[in-house]
């Protein structure tokens, strides 16, 4: 059943590369909208709130329909909204195509991820989901390095370009091999809310948010962050989240979930305080990145795993609010590092970015209990 995953995938990645790529062009946005580089990059922040926001709302607006007619709607959104921020011609409006464009990446992502546990046998879940979400991986390894280095050789807009071309293929791909699937879930608004009763998804889904708010505090200003060739830069931090994703997805499999967590966001507290010292020389910072990236990434299937074991009646919607949690992390990340940027600099924002993630880990230590291994072989099964 690998093959309607691929799909899956590009369409992940066309919206990974559109979400991550304004935080390497944050300079020539800056220069032609006339506005400061914190202030461009709330382009991001932008996007990060309306696919948190409107995630829920629009899961529950198409649940009656099939499984492949919303990943096809959702893909042209996505490409209507880049299509008109590409042609906006003022800074305003280009926030308000990045609504447009969250639209669709709000119903594609979480769709694609509840079709692909429903196409893969339990043994095999914890791969499926990291090729599935690998896609956003691998567009940080090639899809923001390329669209970075061709907005400053052109410019960002024919960045913006690439990224519709993305979406089109990514929608005849689906269009072409993902069977119609139709998956169990709450249609009303009311039901899409109902899991966060349990205390073990709002764990879940802080532990979620509070990662995200700490890797992207650093992410999304990495420009300010580095004097070094930034493209390089991103391309390791790619290279080494489409290992560590694939990796994690293996080893969730064969540990179990809880133990990928920790090592994650444990790792990835150590490298956020050694930005200074990767900001030293272009080797050092191309081996820091790819060790970010490679043991940062362990965390997303195992996070998935995690969500699909505490609603396995209902995946979808506990997907959904898990790419949510996502999204509010990345929304604080962009208004959080922007302060940290303008009042204390870059020393501002590696400590804050260090700090979120110490708090994280701190926090999952104490909420995520061990499970025994009956028991995550249960929600295997699920």
């Amino acid at each position: 059943m690998k093959r309607p995953l691929y799909p899956l995938a590009l369409g992940n990645f066309a919206i990974g590369t559109g979400m991550f790529v304004t935080a390497g062009l944050l300079p020539p946005i800056a220069g032609d909208l006339g506005v400061s580089q914190s202030a461009a990059g709330q382009v991001m922040t932008v996007f990060a709130l309306a696919y948190a926001v409107l995630s829920p709302v629009l899961a529950a607006l198409t649940a009656r329909l099939s499984r492949k007619r919303v990943l096809l709607i959702a893909l042209a959104v996505f490409v209507l909204g880049n299509t008109l921020t590409a042609l906006a011609p003022t800074y305003s409006l280009v926030l308000a195509t990045r609504v447009v464009a969250a639209a669709g990446a709000a119903m594609f992502t979480p769709t694609a991820s509840g079709v692909a546990s429903a196409l893969t046998d339990p043994e095999h879940r914890g791969r499926a989901l990291a090729l599935v979400m690998g896609g956003i991986s691998v567009s940080s390894a090639i899809g923001v390095p390329l669209g970075t280095w061709l907005g400053g050789m052109s410019s960002w807009r024919a960045t913006i370009w690439m990224v519709v071309g993305l979406g089109v293929v990514g929608f005849a791909a689906a269009a072409a091999l993902v069977p119609d699937v139709r998956l169990p879930t709450a249609a009303g608004l009311r039901g899409r809310f109902a899991p966060l009763r349990d205390r073990r998804v709002l764990v879940v889904l802080a532990t979620q948010l509070l990662m995200f708010a700490a890797a992207f505090t650093a992410y999304t200003y990495i420009g300010s962050l580095f004097d070094l060739p930034l493209t390089a830069v991103l391309w390791a931090w790619g290279l080494g989240g489409v290992v560590g994703n694939q990796i994690g997805g293996r080893l969730t499999d064969v540990y179990g979930p809880r133990r990928m967590v920790l090592v994650a966001l444990a790792a990835s507290t150590g490298f956020l305080a050694l930005i200074p010292v990767a900001n030293l020389a272009l080797p050092v910072a191309l081996v820091w990145a790819f060790l970010w990236g490679a043991l940062g990434w362990l965390v997303g299937p195992a996070q998935q795993y995690r969500t699909v074991a505490a609603v396995p009646g209902n995946v979808p919607i506990g997907l959904g609010l898990l790419s949510s949690a996502q999204y509010v992390g990345l929304f604080a990340a962009g208004v959080a590092g922007g302060v940290a940027l303008d009042w204390y600099g870059r020393t501002g924002v590696v400590v804050l970015s260090t700090g979120l993630a110490l708090v994280t880990l701190l926090f999952t230590l104490a909420t995520y209990r061990p499970e025994p291994r009956p028991a995550l072989a249960e929600a295997a099964r699920a």
